[in-house]
């Protein structure tokens, strides 16, 4: 999409967005009152450039550039949690090569709200990259705990809603939404282009448990006075009508803790206070006092008790050492590992592996969150594993134990419609979330050239009241493997895969290191590729055939050690290949003896 095929300046106002006259006039920024205009940052030759690092055409790692001239901000940094073909590696963040060219220019982060898909990555990013950061009280109050996890230091700075921050050339305001995490807020991003509206995640709750509803006032302020681009949440773009409300899932639980005879566990993201809030509230109706199982949830929990965003009393809550000394129907346990994530609480007491918090027959336990995609399977595995043990289990599929807390489409259409963008830019999520998102902003009456789709590196540029696409940076993903972040590449997974699809092939060489004779072996040892014991004949035809392989070498050829590593490795390859199938990575170790 160029430049010079877009059309001219132009503002809405008043009517059907399909039917809006344009004016001729030159689109104006955003202003929240008169003296507000002199403050605009003057406008320059420089255009206003977004740029996904993350989070366009795929779920998590979202993190989004907004520069204009010697000014960058970002909104946001997730994490990802990893594929199964990533094996080992306990993080994915983004790629921040394009953000170091850049990092004389960065003027502060902005975050949306507390989720690790939004903040996870701040931890690696602010190693390298020390910079002011904004966000609402419990956003910072959880980003605060993991710093200290990783023990780095941070300018955190905390806002309210309707708080404005200027940055460089860039005028920000919070504005509240309503989302399945406390302190969630859109932002007005206002730029000498003009003003973009960044949804961040959302959902048009009517009935939130804190009584915050999402400020629609606020948004249709910017819709009155000219808003150029609107960046909206894409996750749920799929469902037709409404989001239900949260407070459905407490009058869900209120329903089903009295039919409930042993000890329920409640497992649920740590970051979702209201869930907590419910749960909780519904454990003190029926009689149960409270277990937070899992170091996440203790900490947020804490945190958000000391930040009065969660009313749960000391007497509610139990320690674990109080488990085993009261009846099993006045015990709720509230737990982390709703995705079955490796070595999470859940997950161990499913395995019969916690020590303190044994299953027993008659229990129950109710995963209170939506499957993140590409964990299907493993929580499958786990809820089998909790009817093994007896438990009676209830999740999404069967229970109305959980709601989303992202727009449905009816309320992805209200925030166009109410905000009233020049142009439209989906963001947050795979692919196929975006291109429908813009298919209804079109349906809304968004000319579809004003319906932008950009996936991660590419820069979606504005000037002058005209968008278009106009170059491709780069941008990718890093693996955190333990203590290490980014030496983990595509090369060590795809060797971690072949390892673990077909196993290893470890040989052994001794060669005379004075004459290059071959005088020792092969000793052929395996690991997840056949059982030696039961494969000892099998194992004997490889070494012969190796040795065999190896005669037929003069005794210079011998000398070369790379040499004699391939011809083994070849030799190994096409007899497990004929014999059996099979592609074991085969690694020849040479001895000089």
């Amino acid at each position: 999409m160029n430049a010079d095929s877009k059309e001219t300046a132009a503002v809405y106002s008043g009517g059907e967005q399909g039917g809006k006259e344009e004016a001729t006039q030159a689109y104006p920024a955003v202003r929240q009152g008169a003296s507000d205009e002199a403050n605009a940052a003057p406008r320059s030759n420089s255009p206003l450039r977004i740029v996904a690092l993350g989070g366009l055409g795929e779920i998590g790692i979202n993190c989004m550039a907004y520069e204009y001239g010697d000014d960058l901000i970002l909104v946001d940094a997730g994490l990802m949690f990893p594929d199964a073909d990533m094996p080992g590696v306990d993080y994915v963040i983004p790629d921040f090569s394009w953000l170091r060219e850049r990092a004389d220019k960065l003027r502060g982060i902005l975050l949306t709200h507390g989720h690790e898909d939004h903040i996870g990555a701040l931890p690696f990013l602010l190693r390298e990259f020390p910079t002011p950061i904004y966000g609402t009280a419990l956003t910072l109050g959880i980003l605060e705990g993991k710093l200290l996890e990783y023990k780095v230091e941070a300018d955190l700075n905390p806002v309210q809603p309707r708080d404005t921050v200027t940055l460089g050339c860039f005028q920000i305001e919070f504005i509240r939404v309503a989302h399945s995490v406390v302190d969630g807020c859109a932002l007005a991003i206002r730029s000498p282009e003009g003003v973009v509206i960044h949804t961040g995640d959302f959902k048009l709750d009517q009935t939130p448990v804190d009584g915050e509803v999402t400020d629609l006032g606020t948004f249709a302020r910017y819709g009155d006075q000219g808003v150029l681009a609107l960046l909206s949440d894409s996750t749920n773009v799929e469902r037709e009508g409404y989001t239900i409300s949260e407070r459905y899932v407490g009058e869900a639980l209120g329903d089903l803790f009295p039919k409930c005879k042993g000890r329920i566990i409640v497992a649920a993201f740590s970051s979702n206070i209201h869930r907590v809030q419910q749960v909780a509230d519904v454990a003190a109706a029926s009689g149960r006092k409270v277990l937070l199982n899992g170091r996440s949830m203790v900490n947020n929990v804490r945190i958000a008790r000391n930040l009065g965003y969660l009313t749960i009393s000391d007497d509610l809550l139990m320690d674990i050492r109080e488990l085993n000394h009261l009846p099993p129907e006045q015990v709720c346990i509230i737990s982390t590992g709703s995705q079955g994530e490796p070595m999470s609480a859940l997950v161990r007491i499913a395995m019969d592996d916690h020590k303190q918090i044994k299953l027993e027959k008659g229990d129950t336990v109710i995963l209170s969150s939506r499957n993140i995609p590409g964990n299907e399977r493993t929580i499958s595995e786990l809820i089998n594993h909790l009817y093994r043990r007896g438990a009676d289990v209830h999740h999404e599929k069967v229970s109305e134990v959980h709601v989303s807390g992202h727009a449905s489409q009816e309320e992805l259409k209200l925030m166009m419609n109410i905000t009233q963008p020049r142009f439209f830019l989906p963001i947050h999520g795979e692919y196929r979330h975006l291109v429908l998102h813009r298919r209804l902003a079109m349906k809304v009456g968004i000319p579809e050239e004003r319906c932008l789709l950009a996936v991660n590196g590419e820069v979606v540029s504005f000037y002058n009241n005209t968008a278009c696409i106009e170059e491709t940076v780069e941008t990718g993903r890093v693996f955190v493997d333990g203590k290490g972040v980014g030496d983990v590449g595509e090369v060590v997974l795809k060797d971690r895969r072949h390892l673990a699809e077909d196993g290893m092939v470890l040989v052994i060489i001794g060669i005379n290191q004075h004459t290059g004779e071959f005088i020792y072996g092969p000793e052929i040892v395996s690991r997840g590729f056949v059982f030696e014991d039961e494969s000892q004949a099998y194992l004997q035809t490889a070494k012969e055939m190796v040795r065999e392989a190896l005669k037929e070498l003069s005794v210079e050829f011998l000398a070369d050690r790379d040499e004699v590593r391939q011809i083994v490795r070849q030799t190994l390859k096409r007899f497990f290949k004929k014999s059996i199938e099979r592609r074991p990575m085969v690694l020849p170790v040479i001895l000089e003896m």
